[in-house]
């Protein structure tokens, strides 16, 4: 869906029927009030301090949902200024900007910059443009750098033409929802033993290089 397609708002929570802005143009497809409040109904509904990555994150509405629901905190990267400056006003018309971050970054290079913070996400958000079809090599990079807690949800917004295995690496696919033109693919995680000792690896091998 196109910008200006529908009016946007916050379905439920602390920040319940405040409107959204939308990213300008027509490069952007916030996801709908529909499809937000099935999939919300599927994840949540209301969550209890987790920590939330929306990494495509357009006008921020999914970030914005959850921690609306009650989410502890949520991180918002966006490769255009355009949205990271929606994103940044509607966190601030909801009054939820003191639970955020917003960083304008490309999807890839933002996750060697979370990874240094060392702290984890319980639930993530992919909703890239259509013309991207690697979240699977997302998620799974997300996991080797130790950036997804055990038990995670991770939901992949996507056109039913792409297809996502039933298990990405440990993310197994617990959902399959098709509304229209959009798709969601709903995963959950399990560290995986592989996995572990890749992230330990990764670890070890850092500290090599910051050795004196």
């Amino acid at each position: 869906m196109h910008a200006g397609v529908e009016h946007l708002r916050v379905i439920s929570g602390q920040a319940k029927g405040h409107p959204l802005k939308a990213v300008p143009g027509s490069n952007t497809r916030p996801t709908t009030d529909k499809v937000k409040e099935s999939l919300f109904s599927i994840i949540g509904p209301y969550f209890d301090g987790e920590r939330v990555l929306d990494l495509f994150a357009g006008t921020g509405g999914l970030g914005i949902e959850a921690l609306s629901r009650g989410a502890g905190s949520a991180v918002f990267i966006d490769s255009q200024p355009q949205s990271v400056d929606i994103v940044k006003k509607n966190l601030a018309s909801t009054r939820l900007a003191d639970k955020a971050e917003v960083y304008r970054n490309d999807a890839k290079r933002a996750l060697k910059l979370l990874e240094r913070a060392g702290k984890p996400f319980d639930l993530v958000f992919l909703d890239p443009p259509y013309a991207l079809k690697d979240c699977d090599e997302i998620l799974r990079g997300m996991a080797v750098r130790g950036l997804i807690a055990d038990g995670a949800t991770a939901v992949v917004e996507h056109h039913p033409d792409v297809e996502y295995g039933e298990a990405i690496g440990s993310f197994e696919r617990v959902r399959y929802a098709k509304y229209g033109e959009i798709a969601l693919s709903i995963y959950r995680y399990r560290t995986s033993q592989t996995e572990a000792e890749q992230i330990s690896s990764s670890e070890t091998e850092e500290e090599r290089h910051e050795s004196p």
